[in-house]
């Protein structure tokens, strides 16, 4: 298996969560298969968490294409992103749900990914990373979820990126 490099997260972000659908991630040596994808393109996305411009909490999405986001929702669950793109632009990537836990709750969960990865890198850390083994699938996509707070035109488009059955 071969881990991800930079260049793989230094593009745009909907072609990085399109091609990371069938990519493994790797959390302290278990490894599971990712099933669906989430894009979050800066700024002018109104569901993007940067929309309303760089918070502390957003500082992160500013960063090094790479670079991990993990933030608690509902207070319940971590979710994980990894940010892509050019630095200072701030995009990434929400790492939906793998084969064998779905949901981006289910998946933190299955791996132990918690806050504590926050700021991380999945191109130098030894613990979080993503890798791939040469598996290739077809990907179909939709509407994102859980976006109704953002503009209508926001969320009828289709950057949510699923293996297809």
């Amino acid at each position: 298996m071969t881990r991800l490099d930079e260049a793989f997260f230094h593009r745009p972000c909907l072609e990085v969560a399109r091609e990371l659908v069938g990519k493994l991630l790797v959390v302290n040596g278990s490894c599971l298969r990712i099933s669906e994808t989430e894009a979050y393109c800066g700024e002018g996305d109104t569901a993007c968490h940067a929309h309303k411009g760089r918070t502390p909490r957003t500082e992160v999405l500013y960063a090094k294409a790479g670079t991990v986001y993990v933030y608690l929702c509902y207070g319940i669950h971590w979710l994980l992103n990894i940010v892509t793109g050019e630095q200072e632009q701030p995009e990434a990537v929400l790492i939906r749900a793998c084969l064998e836990a779905p949901g981006p709750g289910r998946l933190t969960k299955a791996l132990g990914i918690t806050g504590k990865y926050n700021r991380s890198s999945v191109l130098d850390s030894q613990d979080l990373w993503i890798g791939d083994d040469g598996f290739r699938c077809e990907v179909e996509t939709d509407k994102r979820v859980g976006i109704g707070y953002a503009s209508q035109e926001d969320q009828n488009r289709l950057w949510r990126f699923k293996l297809k059955p």
